[in-house]
């Protein structure tokens, strides 16, 4: 993991809050319920890999 991605999940998250805050204001919450879920899809999908490399790792570690 390295800190492009920590950046990367902090610009989302922080574009997510701004649109989800404008959507709600214009009374548009259902879209901005959409936007929150998108962004919380594409962050899964960078950090999954992640995950997954951390617990292969730990099987690895244990099973010399």
């Amino acid at each position: 993991m390295t800190i492009e991605l920590l950046f990367k999940i902090a610009a989302v998250g922080i574009l997510v809050t701004i649109l989800s805050q404008v959507l709600k204001q214009s009374g548009r919450e259902e879209q901005a319920f959409m936007v929150g879920l998108a962004g919380l899809f594409i962050v899964l999908s960078w950090i999954i890999p992640c995950i997954s490399s951390l617990f292969q790792d730990i099987h690895d570690l244990f099973t010399l």
